[in-house]
């Protein structure tokens, strides 16, 4: 797994750090441009891009879980089943980059953002989350303390429906967590230039 990680920064002494997931089918790679703009927006930032364990079920690319058949009722078995390996990884880059939870973010876009998402309803994995395109696999159940949440969703996504983000943000605030989305008009399943630059503001 390790070994397909893209670091895309890593400055001398850094402070925070910034782990990037990708989608089903997808690899690290598809990342990297954004990744370039985070690292920017954020110079003293170890900022990677993760690859998935696992190969994608459709021949393409990785995944932390399968979707094929995948439905609302076994969806959150199968995260439950890779949470302790994405959670691995979240540790393994921690320790790589002498930062701690406090000082990491984690970026997921679709499958990678289901992931991020799923993992603070278990453990406090990063002080801040940034959902593209993503979901929760079930309503959260609890609002970490300290864990900020922002969601970046395309108005248009077929794949993932932003209503979604929208019903996540109102659950986490009722529970008291600090929870923000950005709808992106017109916008399908993916990142444009104006998902990007929600993507920075919300890295902050």
């Amino acid at each position: 797994m390790s070994d397909r990680s893209l670091v895309v920064a890593s400055p001398a002494g850094a402070t925070s750090l910034v782990l990037m997931f990708h989608g089903v089918g997808s690899s690290p790679a598809d990342l990297v441009p954004l990744a370039r703009s985070v690292a920017a927006h954020r110079p003293q930032a170890m900022v990677v891009c993760v690859c998935a364990p696992d190969p994608s079920s459709f021949g393409s690319g990785w995944q932390w879980f399968s979707v094929a058949g995948v439905t609302e009722e076994n969806r959150a078995g199968r995260i439950a089943q890779a949470l302790p390996a994405f959670g691995a990884e979240v540790a393994r880059w921690q320790a790589q980059a002498g930062v701690g939870p406090a000082g990491t973010t984690l970026v997921g876009f679709s499958q990678g953002a289901i992931m991020s998402l799923e993992a603070t309803q278990v453990t406090e994995p990063a002080a801040r989350i940034v959902a593209v395109a993503g979901r929760f696999a079930q309503p959260p159940r609890r609002a970490p303390q300290g864990v900020v949440f922002r969601f970046v969703h395309g108005e248009a996504d077929p794949v993932i429906d932003p209503r979604f983000s929208l019903s996540a943000v109102d659950a986490l605030q009722a529970l008291g967590a600090d929870a923000s989305v950005q709808v992106i008009p017109g916008l399908g399943h993916g990142i444009d230039a104006r998902a990007a630059r929600a993507v920075l503001e919300a890295v902050g």
